[in-house]
């Protein structure tokens, strides 16, 4: 695990965060997204342009997730009745070029009824990837209401970090890591997490003075504030209550009641 994961990085490196910001660019414009897995053919991403660039004359962005080997086509300018039949165009000319292809497609329009988010983005990504039924599924906003959300974990114990982040992203929540409050409170103005799981004993600032700075921080949401701690005493965990936070665990902990605590901070 490298020691720190800064925001510029991730948005560098993910193509979730890459595809949000094009679609930013976009809006107002219509563009259809749509997200195809295909596993098999090595050449998948040729053979998605060159089947969508015959049918709308025009050169088309594909995206690719290299973990997962999940595509995100965006057709800019397109309405979802459009999207939809090229997706289904795609899918046929898979079906009819590749060998016992079984491709899985779901797409929607932005701006529409969901925003653009890289959880959302990674929502229908893996609607795709296992969905269950072979049939294009278009992405609704009841699906995107169920986002799992953003937490950002503070903590300068390494294997702490790691298995928080393995455990929170099995459960489709979102994560980056900070191990001091610095770099916590940098990340926490430019990606607005939902929720911040912090340990109070950090380098530099750290505490206390820690908690008031985040609930300072010129945020439209501020996020929920989760401590989980090696500190026991009373009074310390009476303070942090008084300035706002949201829950208090102490190490060690139960893995089980964590996941409940953070999921009912974030209803």
């Amino acid at each position: 695990m490298p020691e720190s994961i800064t925001l510029e990085r991730k948005q560098l490196e993910g193509m979730y965060h890459n595809l949000e910001e094009r679609l930013k660019k976009t809006s107002p414009e219509l563009c259809g997204v749509m997200f195809l897995y295909c596993p098999g053919p090595p050449q998948l991403e040729s053979l998605v342009r060159e089947s969508l660039r015959q049918e709308t004359g025009s050169e088309i962005e594909v995206l690719k997730d290299a973990s997962t080997s999940t595509l995100a086509v965006l057709l800019p300018g397109a309405t979802l009745d459009q999207t939809h039949y090229q997706a289904l165009l795609l899918k046929r000319h898979l079906e009819e070029t590749v060998p016992e292809a079984d491709p899985r497609i779901t797409l929607t329009v932005f701006p529409g009824q969901v925003d653009p988010t890289p959880g959302v983005l990674k929502q229908m990504a893996e609607s795709a990837r296992l969905g269950a039924s072979a049939d294009i599924h278009i992405f609704t906003k009841e699906e995107a209401a169920s986002e799992p959300g953003r937490i950002l974990i503070v903590d300068n114990d390494d294997t702490i970090r790691e298995f928080l982040t393995i455990r929170l992203n099995m459960q489709g929540y979102e994560t980056l890591e900070a191990l001091d409050g610095t770099s916590a409170l940098e990340l926490i103005e430019k990606w607005e997490p939902d929720l911040v799981l912090t340990e109070l004993n950090l380098y530099g600032i750290d505490g206390l003075p820690f908690i008031n700075q985040i609930q300072k921080l010129p945020l439209e949401n501020t996020p929920k504030i989760v401590v989980l701690t090696e500190q026991r005493v009373e009074r310390t965990i009476s303070q942090c209550f008084q300035h706002g936070v949201d829950d208090y665990i102490t190490k060690p902990f139960s893995p089980v009641e964590l996941d409940a605590r953070i999921h009912r901070c974030l209803q």
